[in-house]
């Protein structure tokens, strides 16, 4: 069984003209790196894409929802869980678990928090089981400080909260933090992108135009750019096993079976790094752009690729920063593991022709990568 802990992912997209992630006046984000200003989407848009995406939903379940309004949220597991428990024990179980008492609408919480209904489903189970014994929350709050295991494997389904964590200031949940395994950086552009486009628009009014005037209902401005982006994220993969319940804690020896099953979720994972684009000005954009690179590792520590870039990339000698990005990344990455003496396992994948350099393993697509990491960093036979 390969003993490498972290998997990390290395993406390159191309973005089409776009306004991908924006903040509150309407600008795109951006980020200087390198002294020069880059466009930025941000790990939150990002992660909240995946988490959406039918591809989750499809390969993973049902995701957490993430809200602070307990009363509305006990409307939503209740119509969840309708055949399987009353509103009443959903609301006391959340009750508990929150720590905030008589549950209704407008009740709030301390701030947003990802809530998983299989979790939930399980305190009512558990408080349905101990009436005959008077269970109570002190009694709960003791079980779960001598053995937290059964309680992470009821929230096993809400694969997203154990990558990316959370973390509750009242009721039982305190006693439950989980610690991300997922981190995901601001993806940037490998290049300067200065000055940005300003689109200006107009809405037409077609009665109004049709009775002779001009028809402008509505005027504005949307800032929008292209550019190459890198995705960079590292998955600890003892970590989701311990998230997942599979393993007692982070000094616990891994088995084949949880080990196996962390595999597959990274492997989804970076499906939906290299395919998820987050749905703002989507419409109007179209930016609908896989990835055309990736590097994935088996690594002994986290290891980001930005500095390939803290230099911003000059386009070709025929246009474009996409080529370039893939020969700067590659070159980097056979420098920073020499450097360090780091051992990775690591397969590559390009849409385009690229110079690759000696450690790194050529993969033909992204499916061959999505197997190659489900097979612990090994080709099947």
């Amino acid at each position: 069984m390969n003993t490498k802990n972290f998997i990390n992912y290395h993406v390159l997209i191309s973005h089409s003209p776009s306004c991908i992630n924006r903040d509150d006046m309407n600008m795109q984000k951006t980020a200087v790196f390198g002294g020069m200003k880059r466009v930025r989407i941000s790990s939150q848009s990002l992660k909240r894409a995946m988490r959406k995406s039918g591809y989750y939903s499809d390969k993973l379940g049902t995701p957490s929802v993430r809200t602070r309004d307990l009363g509305k949220l006990k409307a939503w597991c209740a119509a969840l869980l309708k055949e399987r428990f009353d509103p009443d024990l959903i609301g006391l179980a959340l009750e508990w678990m929150s720590g905030k008492e008589g549950i209704s609408e407008g009740i709030e919480g301390d701030a947003v928090a990802p809530w998983s209904v299989e979790e939930v489903a399980y305190f009512c189970q558990l408080i349905q089981d101990g009436k005959k014994a008077d269970f109570d929350p002190k009694k709960l709050e003791k079980q779960i400080e001598k053995d937290a295991r059964p309680f992470r494997e009821s929230m096993g389904k809400a694969i997203d909260i154990a990558l990316s964590g959370r973390m509750a200031t009242s009721g039982l949940m305190t006693n439950l933090p989980i610690d991300g395994a997922l981190a995901v950086a601001h993806s940037i552009t490998t290049h300067a992108v200065e000055p940005q486009d300003v689109d200006w628009f107009t809405a037409v009014d077609d009665l109004t135009q049709d009775a002779g005037e001009m028809g402008a209902g509505h005027l504005n401005t949307q800032e929008f750019s292209s550019g190459v982006f890198y995705r960079y994220a590292s998955l600890n993969l003892k970590q989701l096993q311990v998230n997942l319940g599979l393993l007692e804690t982070m000094e616990s020896n891994e088995t084949t079976a949880s080990r196996q099953r962390a595999l597959e979720i990274a492997k989804h994972v970076f499906h939906m790094l290299a395919t998820v684009v987050p749905t703002a000005k989507r419409q109007p954009f179209a930016a609908d752009n896989p990835a055309d690179f990736a590097i994935i590792s088996f690594a002994d520590m986290p290891l980001s690729l930005a500095n390939a870039f803290e230099e911003p990339v000059s386009r070709s000698s025929n246009g474009g920063y996409l080529q370039p990005s893939i020969n700067a990344i590659s070159v980097y990455w056979k420098t920073i593991t020499d450097f360090h003496n780091l051992r990775e396992n690591a397969a590559v994948a390009a849409a385009w022709p690229f110079k690759c350099p000696a450690g790194l393993k050529a993969l033909k697509s992204l499916a061959a990568l999505e197997s190659w990491i489900e097979n612990d960093g090994k080709e099947k036979a």
